[in-house]
């Protein structure tokens, strides 16, 4: 080897180029989610340190729009071969994933990294709601939540109420509305994602399902059952607040959120993961809350069940990109990378030493109402039927009933008609989709 060659070697190997005068470039793993706002300042942050810690890898996180939006792409990017090779999917496309060819079950993706893993770190009410029959993750646990109870301490205290005393029960949150708006509050209540905390997580809180087969888990041939008289007697209560101003209806989403922190409405119902931007844009003193319970139901509450969203792995990629994949999976597990990020965000710690090291840290101490979401999950061993649903197109299920409570809200349908509509309606897309799957 000349002396030129020995000093273009040793430069190359220095600035990390090849002989053909090309940089070693990292394999790049495009990561497909649907956390906007503070979460994804959040989701950015951590790429940028798995990147940072990781140089062989690059995740490149992408903001595809909403739960529903990020889906329907990567549904079509699959179909074209332009998949990305983690999807963040909401829980109730868990089913349809499931059934789906596209993806790789999350536990072979390690086993065929050679990456040990230990799938039970996981919180087992988190990731029973990924897992298939064997308890093996088909997808790993991202960003977990429930429904809570968010309030205006300065609206209470302004209404005569107690400002450490958020409503326990419906019938108490009924009565604060009423003094809500007396005291002026344009919006005494609004809730987010109706479908999930008015109709799903309701049912589990109060122990009733939502489904035949244990709300899914036990089979395809489910029947939806939401239409009872507990579940009715609610809607029917929240008709009543509707019509007297105290609840307000502002969208199938997450747009009470905005609408509490910026001081619109004195009560929300929306999820844990809301409390970042909470955090960070309400100009006045809040506290959190557990979701009410109906005083007349024997037993309740009893356990809340999970929303969120999990990540899967995408079929057709190298056997690099799938080490890359699994390297970035374990580095979001780690109990530093999973406290802060529950600390940060409200979602829950998706395991168990997330939880214990959150703890020993002294947050919840520093941060009353931060543990609310795990407590609620913990409230009570849930029942075969309150650890959550696994029902094929539930997508399209929650905008069924999304239309039907809508007519609830404009006085179009009474809340039997429209639960009684949405079982039915519904159901047929449950035949579906087990036809689908049996064939």
């Amino acid at each position: 080897m000349t002396s030129f060659s020995f000093r273009k070697t040793t430069l190359c190997m220095v600035l990390g180029v090849t002989f053909s005068g090309h940089a070693l470039a990292a394999t790049e793993i495009p990561f497909w989610h649907s956390m906007e706002g503070e979460l994804g300042v959040e989701v950015d942050s951590l790429a940028k340190r798995f990147n940072e810690s990781h140089p062989d890898y690059k995740i490149v996180p992408t903001y595809k729009g909403n739960y529903e939006q990020s889906l329907a792409a990567g549904i079509a990017a699959v179909r074209s071969g332009k998949a990305p090779a983690i999807l963040q999917v909401y829980e109730v496309g868990t089913a349809t994933m499931m059934a789906s060819k596209a993806i790789v079950p999350v536990y072979d993706v390690f086993k065929n990294a050679g990456i040990e893993f230990d799938e039970k770190q996981f919180v087992p009410t988190v990731a029973g709601y990924y897992s298939d029959a064997n308890g093996h993750l088909i997808s790993q646990p991202f960003n977990s939540s429930t429904p809570v109870l968010y309030y205006n301490k300065d609206a209470f205290k302004k209404a005569g109420l107690n400002p450490e005393q958020p409503p326990k029960t419906w019938q108490e949150l009924e009565k604060d509305t009423a003094a809500l708006r007396k005291a002026g509050m344009n919006c005494g209540y609004a809730s987010g994602w109706q479908g999930w905390i008015q109709i799903e997580n309701f049912s589990a809180w109060h122990g009733l399902p939502v489904a035949t087969q244990n709300n899914g888990f036990d089979g395809t041939d489910a029947v939806l059952e939401f239409n009872k008289p507990v579940q009715v007697r609610h809607i029917e209560m929240l008709q009543e607040m509707n019509k007297k101003g105290e609840f307000t209806y502002f969208g199938r989403k997450d747009e009470s959120t905005a609408k509490f922190y910026n001081g619109d409405c004195a009560i929300t119902t929306a999820s844990s993961g809301s409390l970042a931007d909470i955090r960070h844009y309400a100009k006045f003193n809040y506290g959190v809350g557990m979701m009410p319970y109906d005083a007349t139901v024997p037993n309740a509450p009893q356990n809340a069940i999970i929303g969120g969203a999990s990540l899967w792995v995408m079929k057709g990629k190298d056997a690099g990109t799938y080490k890359g994949v699994a390297e970035f999976m374990q580095f979001l597990a780690e109990p530093e990378i999973a406290a802060e990020w529950h600390q940060k965000t409200g979602y829950l710690p998706i395991t168990t030493a997330a939880y214990e090291l959150t703890r020993k840290q002294g947050f919840y101490d520093k941060n009353p109402g931060a543990d609310i979401a795990t407590r609620q999950m913990l409230n009570k061993p849930p029942l075969s039927f309150t650890k959550g649903l696994r029902l094929g197109n539930m997508p399209q299920i929650r905008t069924i009933v999304d239309e039907e409570l809508e007519s609830v809200w404009t006085g179009k349908k009474t809340p039997q008609a429209a639960l009684d509509n949405a079982v039915t309606r519904g159901n047929l897309l449950l035949r579906r989709f087990d036809q689908t799957v049996k064939q």
